[in-house]
């Protein structure tokens, strides 16, 4: 992956789709005017040499709109060209922290904007930024991440004469781990940090423990040499029941593990959740590989038949659902990761609804979210005609993935119906120990609840040495 550098072809820039709830509960985004070039548009910025992209992210849109975030799902990226170099700019969906008013106007920015979804597709000034918009509308936007981590580099094994759980970081492990605490700490100011009790784990954590103050909670079942005292309590099953409830608590969490484990508690967390395709299935079960959510393969191609299956809706098991990225399940890289970005379950309807009145009252009105279409279906609406010139264009040279993705979400129903307003704050941040008996259940043979503990918006995978190549 190229590099800003100068030289290096490609330039790399990120940005996110900044958004907070409105006084109707829908989300408004954040949209920036450039006084230079009398454009509105998504903020953005190019990195900096070495830094990751979602780092970028986050400090370009600070620096433009002043706004802080917590990094959810990634977007569709776009490209075109800028001096006759390509440009490359990777966007997330980003829920607004905080906002400092005070560093409008900059530099480089006179004016900001918050606007619903609709409103934005209509201010952009580039057709690019409407296909970021559609792919943000096509899911909802609040979601708490689990991360799951491999350890970063430590010493080899040969050679270490003590045991192998005191066996430590090496060098360019520890440059890592401090790499990774400012990377993910863009995705959450705080988390609940779970890691193995091996000092390769618990070093890993280390750094972002410092940084945001939360202690890091030692699992024994994380350990791959972890010797159960029962049959009943063998590692995957605890490990199953920590992953479940970890994801039912509603709090950010990092999960920091091991090569050897590391699929298992992939598989944990899917049969926890519901709401992605799994190659031919959609259901909580097994993952398999398959396109990410953005209808790409793993080098970063529109898959045109994800695209035409926008079409077809109708045919699709589980119209809604993502598929699971095509490396689900490819071995991590040390200091690798993946974000799971997970939303609450629909509220189920009361069993036992109370009696009627024997009074005929008049109904109240319908809640404006229920009345006719969500509002990202109004926003798909809005940017059906770009998708239109888009299905023309996708294959050209030049435009490369700028409209990716959009034929697919922008058609296709979403697997939630319910405006992002409608749910609880999931990301409640309250600091609550993870439900230790679930845990304790486990151990003693009792089988986890089958209903589903959240639904899985997006599997993102992360590589520290692609993110922040120097």
């Amino acid at each position: 992956m190229p590099s800003n550098k100068p030289g290096s072809r490609l330039i790399r820039a990120a940005g996110g789709v900044a958004w907070r709830p409105g006084p109707d509960g829908r989300p408004q985004v954040l949209l920036v005017h450039r006084r230079k070039y009398d454009d509105w548009s998504l903020p953005k910025g190019k990195t900096e040499p070495g830094e990751p992209l979602p780092v970028a992210a986050v400090r370009e849109v600070l620096e433009e709109g002043g706004a802080r975030l917590a990094l959810g799902r990634r977007l569709i990226s776009v490209r075109y060209n800028v001096g006759g170099r390509p440009k490359r700019v990777h966007y997330w969906a980003a829920r607004v922290l905080s906002v400092d008013s005070r560093a409008i106007p900059n530099a480089e920015v006179d004016e900001v904007a918050w606007l619903t979804a609709e409103r934005a597709v209509k201010k952009v000034s580039y057709p690019h930024d409407h296909g970021v918009l559609a792919d943000f509308a096509a899911r909802p936007p609040q979601t708490v991440p689990l991360i799951l981590l491999r350890h970063a580099k430590a010493l080899p094994k040969a050679g270490w004469k003590r045991a192998d759980a005191d066996r430590p970081l090496d060098d360019s492990g520890r440059d890592a781990a401090k790499a990774l605490a400012d990377l993910l700490a863009c995705f959450s100011p705080s988390f609940r940090l779970i890691s193995s009790p091996a000092a390769r784990c618990t070093e890993t954590l280390r750094p972002l423990s410092q940084l945001t103050g939360d202690p890091v909670r030692e699992e024994p079942s994380l350990y791959i040499q972890y010797q159960p005292r029962t049959v009943a309590a063998d590692p995957d099953t605890v490990n199953a029941a920590l992953i479940r409830a970890a994801i039912a608590s509603g709090v950010p969490t990092v999960v920091c593990a091991h090569r050897e484990n590391m699929a298992a508690l992939r598989k944990a967390a899917l049969a926890a959740l519901t709401g992605y395709y799994s190659g031919t299935q959609a259901t909580a079960g097994k993952g398999s590989a398959g396109k990410d959510s953005r209808g790409k393969d793993s080098g970063g191609r529109t898959s045109a038949s994800r695209v035409s299956r926008g079409k077809e809706a109708a045919n699709d098991p589980a119209p809604g659902t993502f598929e699971l990225p095509r490396d689900w399940d490819d071995t991590l890289p040390t200091s690798g990761f993946w974000v799971l970005n997970i939303a609450p379950l629909p509220a189920e309807p009361d069993p036992d609804p109370a009696p009627e009145p024997d009074k005929a009252a008049p109904e109240p009105p319908a809640p404006a979210a229920s009345r006719g279409r969500t509002w990202w279906q109004r926003l798909r609406a809005l940017t059906r005609r770009a998708d239109a010139v888009n299905a023309g264009t996708a294959g050209t040279a030049g435009t490369g993935d700028q409209f990716s993705g959009i034929g697919a979400q922008g058609s296709t129903a979403v697997g939630i119906d319910a405006a992002p307003g409608d749910a609880a704050d999931v990301a409640r941040g309250d600091g609550a120990a993870v439900d230790a008996a679930a845990v304790d259940a486990a151990a003693a043979g009792d089988t986890a609840p089958a209903r589903p503990a959240g639904v899985l918006i997006s599997a993102d995978r992360y590589d520290l040495a692609e993110l922040a190549e120097p």
